[in-house]
């Protein structure tokens, strides 16, 4: 099916109008306060995005408890104090027409550092130690390597009910829909996987396909019942799991027909819109595509081997020594040279002309290896959106992949493989890729994506932002010397790193705490 419609055309879904097609995917940094409230750092996050012209934001993962977390200093929506947080986001980015969706999640085992609201400690050593996180399985993270409980059925009869209370202080706040991250390996797509889900038919909430939906169906309309049936909601659901990411030998979890079934199942229980992705961890091999970030991981990744020593010790040897790299390198690949190599390009966008990009930037990445870039990590799932777009009947599709050329979006869209495209990494890069590029009739961005993931590492530690120096230079580094060169490298690090800061500016105002048992007095 051709469609004549574009990325800056509105997309209608049942409850919801969105002004272009291009939506901010959920991305997280580590600037929340630690006890879930959330501060103005989120504020400009947020604002951004909206500022540079993108139909909507999906904000980045906010937990429906604190036992919920990835992290510690992410906001969440756990309790009504909450709600005018998310009103203040919500009113940021509606004064640019952008929509906000509030991406409803809960971690499950899939924690990356436990906080110490998550924690045990043995009375005898007074040892600390990462408390079971409450999952489908009893089996440890198989990349973080932090332990999981077996749910009991009150238990998840609770946690459904969180969901429904988050939706409820998500529309309150004023916010345009809710999101279910019903992939990427946390708590609801350990329900769904036949690779994760160890509950038996006879336990509930497992056994064949339809019991490990029952906990998804059961958040849905416990949503609903909260929200009634006006306001948005769409589930993230990722539609080839590949679950067998270090031991080969591991499930690799739900196939793609078990995808089409859960969704075509979630369009029958109402939901608004499929957002199209895959894996079933994050990071994963094949989501985020690109190469693994080694370097950035070396810096950072040492803040998880507290929460899960053995796992997360294992990994960071792994990723400080570069003569293990190709080791690690080797399993993680396994998957992308497998799958990858079979993937041809549903469509094509206008070939990148020389002139297009930067001239400092093209000193580090050539036209030529930014062509290849694309072709390989553009639209990775668009084959797999298809299929799910003309199984549904009456919502539309997000798709997740790689996306930062007009062309080709374009070409997505009217090919009938897609309604709208979700971007992380690309916006982090440009946030103003639609108002400054494509709105002007530019193809891609001067300084574009390259693929590199020194963000998605970076969050455990620094500011979340673009970390890729190749995009930052200041100068021609051609004919320069040694020493210039480094000066160079230097200025361009100060840029990134004033780019990245920026999100700090304007400061939250401090107040003086009021004086306890101080007679009142009239302002």
């Amino acid at each position: 099916m051709s469609t004549d419609k574009t990325l800056l055309d509105p997309i209608h879904f049942r409850n919801l109008t969105v002004k272009n097609r291009v939506f901010r995917s959920s991305v997280t940094g580590r600037w929340d306060n630690y006890d879930g409230s959330g501060n103005q750092v989120r504020v400009n996050w947020e604002n951004k995005f909206a500022q540079g012209g993108v139909g909507a934001i999906i904000s980045s993962y906010v937990p429906i408890s604190r036992e919920g977390q990835i992290t510690p200093q992410v906001a969440t929506i756990d309790e009504d104090s909450s709600i005018p947080f998310w009103r203040t986001v919500g009113e940021a980015v509606h004064q640019h027409s952008c929509k906000y969706i509030l991406q409803l999640s809960h971690s499950g085992r899939q924690r990356d550092i436990e906080g110490i609201e998550n924690t045990l400690i043995d009375p005898e050593t007074k040892a600390i130690s990462p408390n079971p996180a409450p999952s489908a399985t009893d089996q440890a993270d198989q990349v973080s390597g932090l332990p999981a409980n077996h749910m009991s059925r009150n238990d998840i009869h609770q946690i459904i009910q969180k969901f429904a209370d988050g939706a409820g202080r998500a529309k309150e706040a004023g916010l345009d829909g809710v999101e279910l991250h019903s992939s990427h390996g946390y708590l609801i797509n350990q329900f769904l996987s036949a690779g994760i889900n160890r509950r038996t038919a006879n336990q509930g909430y497992g056994g064949d396909l339809k019991g490990r939906y029952q906990f998804l169906k059961e958040i849905v309309q416990a949503i609903r019942k909260v929200v009634g049936n006006q306001f948005h909601l769409q589930a993230k659901i990722s539609v080839r799991e590949f679950n067998n990411i270090l031991p080969p030998w591991a499930h690799s979890g739900n196939t793609f027909d078990n995808a089409i079934q859960i969704c075509k199942w979630l369009e029958e229980d109402g939901v608004d819109a499929i957002h199209v992705s895959r894996g079933s961890t994050f990071p994963h091999p094949l989501l985020p595509s690109g190469p693994f970030p080694f370097e950035m991981l070396n810096y950072t990744a040492d803040s998880m081997v507290s929460s899960s020593r053995k796992a997360s010790l294992r990994n960071l040897i792994l990723f400080r020594y570069r003569f293990l790299h190709p080791i690690f390198q080797w399993i993680w690949g396994r998957l992308p040279r497998k799958v990858e190599s079979r993937y041809e390009q549903p469509v094509n966008g206008l070939e990148i002309e020389d002139q297009w990009l930067d001239e400092f930037f093209k000193e580090h990445v050539s036209t030529q290896t930014f062509k290849d870039l694309l072709k390989r990590h553009q639209g990775t799932l668009l084959r797999d959106a298809k299929v799910i777009k003309d199984v549904l009947q009456e919502i539309p599709i997000i798709t997740t992949g790689g996306f930062q050329q007009a062309s080709y979006i374009n070409a997505a869209i009217q090919g009938g493989y897609t309604d709208a495209v979700s971007m992380a990494r690309m916006l982090v890069a440009n946030n103003d890729l639609v108002k400054n590029y494509f709105e002007q009739g530019l193809d891609i961005a001067d300084r574009p994506c390259t693929y590199c993931n020194n963000c998605l590492g970076a969050y455990l530690e620094v500011p979340l932002g673009c970390h890729d120096i190749d995009r930052y230079y200041q100068r021609s580094i051609n004919n320069l010397s040694k020493a210039e060169k480094y000066k160079a490298a230097q200025e361009a690090l100060r840029a990134k790193n004033d780019e990245v800061m920026s999100v700090f500016k304007p400061r939250a105002k401090t107040f003086i705490p009021p004086q306890e048992n101080a007679p009142k007095t009239n302002l």
